[in-house]
């Protein structure tokens, strides 16, 4: 999709919630997001969309970006807990064995879908960016770029945000690349 044919994209920087019905309409029920993003005064902007973005290659054909600005965010389930990681969409494998033993756990793997939900509220594919709540490793790699683009919980409406911010609100544990 050419950028001109591209969705309009609301932009609120700094506002609160209160000060923009569309804010709230536009981040769906994240009402959390919403708070996170407001309260750090995090510049960021909603971009809605009338699909689901269902892979990096999707995001970066639908946006006109490269792969790599598109940031999934993976739940992993370890021996004692839930992990978000939040890699470069151009990333490929992760190496979880690696990763295991960086952050001392005895196992390791992706979470299955209802473990997803579980340790979220979201669907897998939906997980946002931040407000999460998990301890969170981060893709060095993401500050190639400006800007990052990655889930808000509602599949219809992208985040993009500064991958700076993303280290200052997340709860970060461990890096990798």
């Amino acid at each position: 999709m050419q950028s001109e044919n591209l969705p309009r994209r609301v932009r609120f920087g700094w506002l609160k919630a209160e000060e923009n019905d569309e804010h709230q309409e536009t981040a769906g029920e994240n009402d959390n997001l919403v708070s996170i993003l407001s309260e750090s005064e995090i510049e960021h902007e909603w971009i809605p969309h009338s699909h689901p973005i269902l892979s990096a290659q999707d995001g970066a054909d639908y946006f006109g970006i490269e792969a790599g600005q598109t940031a999934p965010t993976l739940i992993l389930k370890s021996d004692r807990d839930y992990l978000a990681i939040t890699i470069c969409g151009d990333h490929g494998r992760i190496d979880l064995d690696d990763l295991k033993k960086r952050l001392d756990r005895s196992s390791l793997r992706l979470a299955k879908p209802s473990e997803v939900e579980e340790a979220t509220g979201f669907a897998i594919g939906s997980v946002p960016l931040i407000g999460h709540r998990l301890p969170t490793v981060l893709d060095r790699q993401l500050n190639r770029y400006s800007h990052v683009y990655g889930g808000t919980g509602n599949p219809n409406v992208t985040l993009k945000i500064r991958p700076a911010d993303l280290e200052r609100v997340n709860n970060v544990i461990a890096y990798i690349r």
